[in-house]
């Protein structure tokens, strides 16, 4: 059976994974300190920050990099790509080092996963990153001709769970028309029309969440932020993370907000209701693209544990279709399945495309 890591950089961990073929062997998140970040001045600078508690993690739990059969990583900020798995190659890794897109900490699973496939000779891969776009011409169009709608979602894991629902049920995810909502700290949407990710509601035009803003009024912005005089970088701190339910109750925790409601919080109640009932709204907005045709829709993410958000949701968009409850981030084994259908052959793995490289 082939043996697969799977690497995962966030913000503040780096989360590990070995897959004995689809079976999880262990997983381990590494933890990075504030501190410890503040001394690298760009994201690829902390390879090596990054690195060697991997490979103390791998020799902690005997695992040689000898026994490793292929290593996948995380997508990083990479222009629109098509879904899928892609080799890591130089004209990748030179791209998320210009980092034109943006610097963020997903950006070094590439580099992480190539490194450690280098020593032993095996290829590394990453799998649907944030930046799939696969979307219709005419998603794109907004009222404004110098901005188009782009495609940045969960898409990793989102995309798994509509591959694992098909495989569940002895079909095609080629064959399907899924709607999948991802319910985390951000909320995403996508629509899967036989395959491909033909649209989505992105989290700063669909509901506000448990720390983000969502869609808001366009003019209304326009003069809250003109009026502020504050610069750019402080508005995304803010409505990236300090809006949605910490704005209006100072807490981004589920839990704790529906026992406000049970005792009675009147306000806790009218936001979360508001962000249930948006919920509803992105998913039954995106059937539209396919006039009603779809086969399920799908709920995953964290919030998805949430009982109430799901019966609440089921209840206002059932009627569309049924409604599947898929908890849980499940970016891990994502990766390691990614990984598998390229080993298998199920899947070919695709080159980083050099018109990309060149921008």
């Amino acid at each position: 059976m082939p043996l697969i890591l799977a690497i995962n950089p966030g913000s503040t961990s780096t989360k590990i994974a070995v897959y004995d073929d689809a079976s999880p062997v262990f997983t381990e998140n590494i933890a990075h300190s504030r501190e410890d970040q503040v001394r690298y001045h760009a994201i690829t600078d902390q390879y090596l920050f990054r690195l060697e508690p991997i490979l103390a993690a791998l020799e902690k739990r005997h695992t040689p990099l000898a026994s490793l059969d292929v290593v996948v990583g995380r997508g990083g900020l990479l222009p629109p790509l098509e879904a899928g798995a892609y080799l890591v190659d130089d004209n990748m890794l030179d791209y998320l080092r210009r980092a034109p897109r943006g610097e963020h900490a997903s950006n070094l699973g590439a580099f992480l996963a190539k490194g450690i496939a280098d020593m032993v000779g095996i290829k590394a891969y990453i799998y649907d990153p944030v930046t799939v776009d696969e979307m219709i011409p005419v998603a794109r169009v907004t009222g404004l001709p110098a901005i188009q709608r782009r495609c940045m979602a969960h898409n990793l894991n989102m995309r798994a769970c509509a591959i694992k629902y098909a495989e569940e049920r002895g079909k095609n995810y080629a064959d399907l028309t899924l709607i999948v909502g991802h319910l985390g700290g951000g909320f995403s949407f996508t629509l899967h029309d036989h395959g491909r990710i033909v649209d989505i509601v992105s989290d700063d035009e669909g509901p506000f969440s448990p720390e983000r803003i969502g869609g808001v009024p366009a003019f209304a912005l326009m003069t809250y932020v003109l009026e502020s005089g504050r610069d750019a970088k402080a508005f995304m701190r803010q409505f990236r993370g300090q809006s949605g339910l910490f704005a209006h109750c100072g807490t981004t925790n589920a839990r704790e907000i529906e026992q406000r409601m049970a005792e009675g919080d009147a306000q806790a109640t009218l936001v979360y209701e508001a962000m249930i009932l948006n919920i509803a709204k992105a998913l039954a907005g995106l059937s539209t693209v396919v006039c009603g045709a779809a086969e399920a829709i799908i709920l995953t993410g964290g919030l998805a544990h949430s009982q109430m958000i799901v019966e609440q949701v089921t209840k206002r968009v059932r009627h569309i279709a049924p409604v599947v409850c898929m908890p849980g981030e499940n970016e891990m084994a994502a990766l390691a399945a990614g990984a598998l259908r390229v080993l298998h052959r199920t899947e070919n793995a695709k080159l980083f495309p050099q018109e990309a490289a060149a921008t």
